[in-house]
């Protein structure tokens, strides 16, 4: 291949000078400049041998195809006519700096489209830059990228940044919004209207422009979608999992004009021959993941700016092209300047088991761009313990060493290694994203695949043979420095929906198990991890091995879906189902599965704005299955229940046993000491005592004490925190509701009388007026009140006082309604009485209305009769 075709020839002398004295450099160069395939090729001329790590397969296999070098992806090996360069995936990359962490043999090693952020891009990098500090000083590290801003990469790397600016051709942009009114993206769902808008300016572009379309889309559901609305033209359906044909036919030059509808997988890395339209729907989709509920989910948003000018930029590869964006300019300002990093937004389980393998759990000691967030490291830090990757201590265990090395995600790994190679068709499901069409019933999907005859089956079964060879290899010990072909890291191969951290169960151990290979990591770091070996039931243990009992498909399925997902085991509850994480989930309409009593749930979400999650893939299975795969417990179960729909609780003291949030059984709990929920009870229902009103009366008394003297008399604020002083011995007698609401309060009450006053001197429950009455008083109010009839207190002119409180008088009319109230009853006889006298002598003549009150004699009579 000559260099002097390709802008980057102005700067590879440059480059090459910078790598010599510096060891490491940045990249930058438009799409289109010649930097994934000249560069390699310049640095192996110096008799240096190259390995080019690419984010994507796809990327990979067109990258060492035109150069005519070797290239190694997962499950697929091609050796190239030149064996100085080698393209892989950052996943084998990862998975050779495990194995043999000086990279023998290799002289530099360039990353590709490190723009793009992906995890295991930032992984390699860090652990590239550590080997370079500790074992390979010598070791050349290029980092590249389409976009111009490089100086936090070239911070980190420690090297200059060369920038090839070339020349490039000019990208015309066209603003074609949609007339119509359009829906935001949610969660999954891309409004219809808006597809339909796609696929209209796609056929404007053929009409007004030249040369192929390539059209980007947020996924393969909308692909497809707007693959049916285009007629009359070859349609090239582009994504991660396309078939080998598809990529080979998109990477050669057509016969005739071509659409190709891709999503970000061809933003870059790669070159379309014939290219001069793209048309950009504006969309993406992001992993979100739900550590709290161990569930993820991917969802659509709007592309950044730098995504959208790394798309526009696919016109411009060989000519001057155009750009459709299917937004306003007005919207494109709106646009974040970049996408957020991957580091920021997965599941990161097999991330933290990669930065455990390497010495650094927390990847505090890696070099990173970006830390990662604190709550993902900690869920799945659990996770990889509960599995027995990670030791108590969170150092990686032998056992997480071949997780790691399994390539697939941590969980899958689990239950490769528990179950060995018969488990490998179903981990290889789980391991490659499942076609849309796929039904929700694992086990049928896997038949489908074994009828074969799709793209899906034979990427399928050339990965469950890889993963037949690392289970039945699972025991021997791996040397350092082997290269396996066929190997990606456990996050690059990651179940097709983010997982999150809830806790897998704990398993026990084969104790026969041989363990796996414990190399050192480069910075003297990484130590010989140790199996948990406690007793059986404790985290860190491995399943027992079930090679020898030959299952039937639904029950391999599902003891493998279990063990990989614990905390997605379900058992039927009400119209849904209930996870072993304590998580709602429901079946879709019209699923197979609806009669199942339990479930191992593969794949399931949580859409925006449910609290439900969505199941996707399930297996049904038994409950000894679940049983096999998540812990149970058993405990006493005392509380103050209240039932679904009810205000009345009651004590329900029984043993339950437990699976996760699952409730298998529960029997009642004799003789078990209910005093603290019997408290809860009478904290949160006030009317569980039976409150007469002799009790209500008295409880007003001492409240009053309290407000009026203070100390020793006690508040009735919180009578439940004085519970031992006054409800002793009803409350250790107290087994239910009945027994609480049998309870004579008011004499209950009377226990909190201090022993050194008297209750009738500092609040007397009645006062005996002028008349000779015994009136009650009313101490339910802030101030103690007297309520009499007005006749029974004439002659009194002073108001009395109860520990010094002024009485609160209601005078009441002959016939008991109040006509007036005072707290100065003097002052009512000079200035109030009079008109009171008016109103009421001729509503009430057979009453005494005296002129003066006072001197008249007090009586509860009417008048007397005359003879």
């Amino acid at each position: 291949m000559r260099h002097d075709s390709l802008p980057i020839r102005h700067v590879l002398a440059e480059l090459l000078g910078v790598l010599d004295r510096h060891g490491s450099a940045v990249l930058t160069a438009p799409p289109g400049t010649g930097k994934t395939t000249v560069v390699p090729l310049a640095l192996a001329e110096t008799g240096m041998r190259v390995l080019v790590a690419e984010p994507r397969r796809l990327a990979v296999r067109a990258a060492a195809r035109r150069m005519g070098v070797s290239h190694t992806i997962r499950g697929e090996r091609h050796v190239g006519a030149n064996p100085m360069v080698e393209v892989v995936t950052t996943g084998i990359l990862l998975q050779r700096l495990q194995r043999d962490q000086e990279l023998a043999g290799v002289d530099a090693v360039m990353l590709d489209e490190c723009h793009e952020r992906h995890l295991d891009a930032d992984m390699a990098l860090a652990f590239l830059l550590d080997v370079r500090d500790t074992l390979r000083p010598d070791l050349r590290l290029l980092a590249t990228s389409a976009t111009a801003d490089a100086e936090p990469w070239s911070r980190l790397l420690g090297g200059p940044v060369v920038a090839a600016t070339g020349a490039t051709y000019p990208v015309e942009t066209v603003w074609a919004p949609s007339t119509r009114p359009v829906a935001p993206p949610h969660g999954l769902r891309v409004d219809p209207a808006l597809l339909s808008h796609v696929a209209s300016v796609v056929r404007r572009a053929l009409a007004e422009r030249d040369g192929d379309v390539l059209c980007f889309l947020p996924g393969v559901g909308e692909i497809a979608k707007v693959a049916g609305m285009l007629d009359g033209v070859e349609v090239l359906q582009v994504h991660g999992q396309a078939p080998a044909h598809v990529q080979d036919a998109v990477l050669a030059p057509g016969s005739a004009r071509r659409v190709v509808l891709a999503t970000s997988v061809a933003e870059s890395s790669l070159t379309v021959p014939g290219v001069r339209v793209v048309v950009d729907s504006g969309l993406a989709r992001e992993p979100r993941t739900d550590h709290a509920r161990g569930l993820g989910s991917l969802t659509t948003v709007r592309v950044s700016k730098a995504s959208a000018g790394q798309r526009a930029g696919r016109a411009g590869r060989e000519a001057a092209g155009t750009v459709y964006r299917c937004w306003s300019a007005a919207d494109h300002e709106r646009l974040a300047d970049q996408a957020r990093p991957e580091i920021a937004l997965a599941d990161l389980t097999g991330f933290a088991l990669q930065a455990a393998c390497w010495g650094t759990p927390d990847a505090s000691g890696l070099a990173l761009l970006d830390p990662p967030p604190p709550a993902a490291m900690s869920a799945a830090a659990r996770t990889l313990e509960a599995l027995g990757a990670l030791d108590g201590a969170s150092r990686v265990t032998d056992r997480g060493r071949r997780m790691a090395l399994a390539g697939v995600h941590p969980r899958l790994a689990r239950a490769l290694l528990d179950l060995g190679p018969r488990a490998a068709e179903v981990v290889a499901l789980l391991s490659e994203q499942l076609p849309r069409d796929a039904g929700d019933d694992l086990v049928e999907v896997w038949r489908a695949a074994r009828r074969g005859g799709t793209g899906f089956a034979a990427r399928w079964r050339q990965e469950a043979r890889r993963l037949q060879r690392t289970a039945a290899q699972a025991h021997d010990t791996t040397p350092p420095g082997s290269h396996p072909l066929n190997a990606e890291t456990p996050h690059s191969a990651a179940p097709p929906t983010p997982h999150g951290a809830t806790p897998p169960a704990p398993h026990t151990t084969d104790p026969r198990a041989p363990h796996g290979a414990t190399p050192v990591g480069p910075s003297g770091r990484v130590t010989a991890g140790t199996e948990g070996r406690g007793t059986p039931g404790e985290p860190g243990r491995v399943a027992p091995r079930t090679e020898e009992a030959p299952k039937a498909d639904d029950a391999l399925a599902g003891t493998a879906v279990a063990l990989a997902f614990p905390e997605r085991v379900a058992r039927r509850r009400g119209g849904g189902y209930l996870m072993a994480s304590g998580t709602q989930a429901q079946l879709p309409e019209g699923s197979k599965l609806h009669t199942a009593t339990w479930l191992a749930i593969a794949i399931a979400d949580r859409p925006t704005g449910s609290a439900s999650a969505r199941i996707r893939q399930a297996v049904e299975i038994d409950e000894e299955t679940a049983r096999l795969a998540h812990p149970t417990t058993t405990e006493h179960e005392i509380t103050w229940h209240v039932p679904p729909g009810s205000r009345r609780g009651d004590v329900l003291a029984r043993t339950v046993e437990r699976l996760g949030a699952i409730e298998l059984s529960a029997a009642p709990l004799k003789d078990a000491d209910v005093r603290e929920a019997i408290l809860y009870g009478l904290r949160t229902e006030p009317d569980v005592l039976t409150w007469t009103k002799q009790a209500r009366e008295l409880r007003d008394r001492l409240a009053f004490c309290h407000r009026a003297i203070g100390a020793p008399w006690p508040s009735m604020d919180a009578l439940i925190d004085l519970a031992d002083q006054w409800l002793e011995p009803e409350l250790s007698r107290a087994r239910r509701r009945a027994d609480l609401e049998r309870i004579d309060v008011a004499t209950a009450l009377r226990r909190l009388i201090p022993w050194s006053e008297r209750l009738e001197q500092a609040a007397p429950e009645r006062i005996e007026v002028p008349s000779g009455s015994q009136v009650r008083v009313d101490y339910s109010g802030d101030q103690p009140v007297l309520a009499v009839k007005l006749q029974e207190l004439f002659g009194w002119q002073e108001t009395p006082e109860i520990s010094g409180v002024p009485v609160l008088v209601h005078l009441l009319s002959p016939a008991g309604r109040p006509v007036a109230v005072t707290a100065d009853l003097a002052s009512f006889w000079r200035d109030g009485y009079r008109s009171v006298r008016a109103e009421l002598r001729g509503r009430y003549p057979k009453h005494p209305w005296p002129e003066d009150p006072l001197t008249a004699p007090p009586t509860r009579r009417t008048k007397e009769r005359r003879p």
